[in-house]
Formats: C-alpha cells, structure tokens, sequence
C-alpha cells in the first residue's frame, strides 16, 4: 500500500500550479495562524493550565481570553458557555449523548434531518440501538431544505433533542434555522435544539441568541485554522453530561490538560474569518460563481447538487458529471494539481453514494459522479481559471474510458 502511495506521488512531480479545493475534509493553515501557534509549543503557556505556576497561569489566561472571543464571535453571552474539544465530531458526540444521558425524564426520542453530517447520525443511531432511544428523520426538498412541516409533525412531548445543522457541509444548503427553532420550542418548549453550525461559521451571519439555539458546534480547520480542535457552545442553564472521564482541567464537560496550541490557533483563524467578514464573503461568492458558471459554460451532462443564490453557503459548489466516476476524477484532477473530494468526505472509503445526495434524489451513479469544491478568500481568479482549464479535460478522459458505463 505505502509503496502504491509513493509510485502516485512520483506521478505528480512537476506540478506547476496547485489548486487545494478539497477544504471540507482539511485546510491549509495560514501563516498568521501558524505564526500565532508556535510560542505555545515552547516559549509561553506550555504549562497545565489548572497548575499554580506562571506557565500555568499563561496557560489558563490564553484558553480564557480564546473563550471570550468565540464567544463573542456567535453572541453568546458568556466564555463558560462555550467548551473547547478535540474536533467537530466530538462536539457533536458531547451534544447529542451529553443532552440525551442528561435529559432522560424529557423523554427518548430525537429528531434529527436526512441529510446530517454521519457524526450526528451515527451516534444517532447508537443512541436508538444501545439505550433505547427513538430516532426520527426529517425529509428534505430536492435542494436540501429540511420540510418544516414533517419537523412539526415529528417533535412530539417525547422529544427530548432536535439537531439539525445550520449549512450542510455537502451541498451547502443553508437551512431556515430560526423557523426550525420556533416550531421546535413552539411544539415542545423542554426540547433541546442543537445545531452543527460548522460550514455556517465564519460563512453566513451566526448569532446563537438571535437564533436562541441551545447548542451549536463550531470547527477550526472549516475556518482554516488547525485540525484537531473544535468548541461546543452551550447555552446557560442547558444540562448537559459529561461523556469522557479523565482529568479535569478549566472546563468541566470534557476531560484532559487542554492543548493551549490549538486553541490560540482556533481564535486567530476565527479573528482572520472575521475580519472584514462581508468582503470575505463576497470574495468567496465571487470564485465560487465564477467556478460553477465556468464549469456549466464549458460542459455538459452535468448537474448542479443543491440550492442556488442565498440558501446556499458562499463557498460551496457540489457537481455531479454523469459518466465520470467521482474517485477516478478526483485522481485524475490530483495528477494536474486541482485536489478535490468526490461524494461525502465520510463515506467514500466505503464506496457508498452520499446519503446527503441520495436524499435529494440523485441517482446512485450521479451521486458517485459528483465532486465537492469549496473555496476560500486565499483563493485568486487565475486558481479558479486554472481548474477551468484542467476540469473539462479530465472529465472527457475519463468518459472516454468509461464510455457507456455509469449512463443511467
């Protein structure tokens, strides 16, 4: 396998332009982050924060002053409501177990959509199978909105916790949250609502008390900062149990000396995100566009997955290229120096179409057709020009190998 690994890596020598869009499964980190990380490592705040010594000290003032600014950036009300952990996934572990093992008197069913990321669905589905818990499934419209009436219909006196994410990280969709919200509390107001808010951040105005969501993830390397560290907002007076026993450290829903590092990283790619938000946005929306329009003016037999205009997060474009298997695509791009996903990023491994596609009707071979592209403001036009350039020829490649295989 490794020695497989190394012959395509030699197969990439000479690349003279790089194009990264494969930004939902990792991120480069920029230097200002990198930058902001290092004296971390072995310079200042490397101590155990809970400790009574000056790094120590530093330790704990870097991870509360970090609190205080994601707070701030998602409105929250206070630095305790938020809870640094090792990733996405396991923010959303700590929601849906920590709400579901701490609420059991306000019953055992939980309502989630279709289309979830598969960390929410999985645990999900562990909380049906192992403790008794119901699950129900919210449909969704062929561009991945959730139908706000089959929610109604599923929230019930037993419901104990509704997630549903604020953007999908595949197609983009972003959902009308605050409606969900008020139909949830309105139906059962001892429900609790939480929400994947990890491809919103940083993307599309996010205001937990605007929304008056319970819960919400956030992930670092969706806004470019450092893999390996994600928070849990909370909302005051929400219980919520731990899931993990170990040490405890400054926070008390999860165990273990925090990784200062990490979390100084976090806060800068959140401060950078930030900062000029709306011109970052509208820069994203630009390459984004210019992408998708190129894509649609140079090709055919495709199809565009997910919805258009503002229900759509800035950054995302999701195509289906019919004859053209997604992998060998995503191969054959690599090779010209263009690095993209191909169907869910969490289920390829397991040749299975995306479930987020399947729900929204593609057909199987559409769904292993597809790749997943998002962009982000260090991107330039001559980058999106580039892959412009590069797309159309590997797709025709491939559907030349393929020939009338994969046709529906």
């Amino acid at each position: 396998m490794v020695e497989n690994v190394r012959e395509l890596l030699k197969l990439h020598e000479g690349i003279k332009h790089e194009v990264y869009l494969d930004n939902e499964n990792s991120s480069m980190v920029p230097q200002e982050v990198l930058d902001a990380m290092l004296p971390y490592y072995n310079k200042k705040a490397y101590g155990n924060p809970t400790l009574t010594h000056k790094p120590g000290w530093e330790a704990f003032t870097a991870i509360m002053e970090s609190s205080q600014k994601i707070s701030n950036s998602i409105g929250a009300k206070i630095l305790e409501e938020i809870t640094f952990t090792p990733g996405e996934t396991e923010a959303n572990n700590l929601a849906l177990m920590g709400a579901a093992f701490a609420n059991p008197t306000k019953g055992k069913k939980i309502v989630i959509s279709e289309i979830e990321p598969i960390n929410v669905m999985n645990v999900a589905t562990d909380l049906m199978k192992k403790y008794g818990y119901t699950t129900t499934k919210v449909p969704v419209n062929p561009d991945g909105i959730v139908d706000l009436e089959k929610l109604k219909e599923a929230v019930d006196k037993e419901t104990v916790l509704v997630s549903i994410a604020a953007v999908n990280n595949e197609i983009g969709a972003v959902q009308p949250l605050k409606e969900a919200i008020d139909i949830v509390k309105d139906k059962n107001p001892r429900t609790i609502f939480h929400t994947d808010a990890s491809d919103a951040y940083g993307r599309i105005p996010f205001n937990v008390q605007n929304l008056k969501v319970d819960m919400a993830t956030l992930s670092s390397y969706k806004i470019m900062g450092p893999r390996g560290i994600g928070a849990l907002y909370i909302r005051e007076g929400v219980n919520v149990e731990k899931i993990l026993e170990g040490q405890i450290g400054t926070q008390k829903l999860w165990p273990g000396i925090e990784n200062t590092p990490l979390i100084v990283g976090f806060t800068k790619a959140s401060e950078l995100a930030f900062n000029n938000f709306d011109a970052n946005v509208n820069r994203m929306r630009t390459l984004r566009d210019k992408l998708v329009d190129g894509v649609f003016a140079k090709m055919t037999d495709i199809k565009f997955n997910g919805p258009k205009g503002d229900r759509r997060a800035p950054d995302n474009a999701n195509i289906s290229f019919r004859r053209c298997e997604g992998e060998a695509l995503t191969i054959e791009l690599s090779l010209h120096g263009v690095y993209v996903s191909s169907g869910s990023a969490c289920s390829r491994r397991l040749l299975q179409p995306s479930h987020v596609l399947v729900a929204i009707g593609r057909r199987y071979s559409e769904a292993h057709g597809s790749i997943l592209m998002k962009v982000t403001r260090y991107h330039t036009e001559e980058d999106i020009t580039y892959v412009l350039d590069v797309l159309p020829i590997s797709v025709e490649r491939i559907r030349k190998i393929v020939g009338s295989t994969g046709v529906d």
